[in-house]
């Protein structure tokens, strides 16, 4: 039985994915060959996926998903071990990405993005109650990507700051954050403990051009930030200051889909069993390489 207050609870999005792998550059006007599969992922999922094999804690997901998934969905997210609270949205179907993999290239990938019912959580879709027995909240980034999603994250944040539940954040997304806006963002993900971008996030978040500047000048707004940086590993910055330089774990790549998940998973499950950052990090760092050796953006099915 887990302890009272050691649940790590995770709000975000629940997609499926549609991956085609494909060699070399696509040939506009005709056909690419592909090897195509559809996969359960959501940045959100695929982080509570993770932190549940990597720390075989309690771990908790809410979402919103359509009624043409979610059953399959809620099968996936249990297999993993992962405890789903899904709002089934009667209006819009689950959203869906198709993740366009460049198997010469890497194996770096492409995304078009149809958020569906993942963009639409709301206030109402969420209760003081969902904390009891929570050690830690993390939000999915792409919940600010809409008005609905904010108010969602405003009314999250007030019950974690009333019950003193720390709160994390991964930015989720380059593209979507110059739409959103630097200040808007920042603005909104105030009273956020950890901050868990990738390295092209936190350069556009800062105007920085060096990902190590970048996260210590993140770190003055946000306490702790732990900035992914691929295949260079992660930085760690606390209060203004980089703290330590976290080597990646050798890995050959066949798709980078859900990588940073992976990582911010692992991260996740390490602080919740007591690890400070920098483990935690190469924990992460662990985790993100065992992601890229997989295709799609999830673990192995727990036994």
């Amino acid at each position: 039985m887990t302890e009272p207050g050691r649940a790590l609870l995770i709000v975000g999005d629940v997609i499926t994915d549609v991956v085609a792998r494909h060699r070399g550059p696509l040939a506009s006007g005709t056909d690419t060959s592909a090897v195509i599969r559809t996969l359960p992922g959501g940045a959100g999922a695929n982080v509570a996926c993770w932190a549940a094999h990597w720390g075989r804690s309690e771990v908790r997901l809410l979402g919103r998903v359509g009624a043409d998934y979610a059953e399959w969905h809620e099968r996936e997210l249990t297999a993993c071990g992962v405890r789903p609270r899904l709002v089934v949205d009667p209006e819009i179907p689950t959203g869906t990405v198709i993740c366009l993999v460049d198997t010469d290239s890497a194996a770096e990938r492409t995304f078009l993005t149809q958020s569906g019912a993942s963009s639409r959580l709301d206030p109402d879709d969420w209760s003081d109650e969902l904390l009891d027995g929570v050690a830690r909240l993390h939000l999915s980034g792409y919940l600010l990507f809409s008005a609905l999603g904010r108010a969602f994250v405003a009314a999250a944040l007030e019950s974690a700051r009333a019950r003193g539940v720390p709160v994390s954040l991964d930015p989720a997304s380059a593209g979507f954050l110059v739409e959103l806006g630097v200040d808007r963002f920042l603005d909104l993900a105030s009273g956020v403990d950890v901050l868990l971008p990738s390295r092209d996030e936190a350069c556009l978040l800062t105007g920085l051009p060096d990902p190590a500047d970048a996260a210590a000048k993140l770190s003055r707004h946000v306490p702790l930030v732990v900035a992914k940086q691929g295949a260079e590993g992660a930085l760690v910055a606390r209060l203004g200051t980089l703290c330590a330089r976290v080597p990646a774990v050798p890995a050959t790549p066949r798709d980078t889909t859900g990588a940073g998940d992976a990582f911010t998973g692992a991260f996740l499950a390490a602080l919740l069993t007591g690890a400070g950052p920098e483990e935690a990090a190469a924990q992460g760092c662990r985790a993100g390489a065992r992601a890229v050796e997989r295709v799609g953006g999830r673990p192995p099915v727990l036994g």
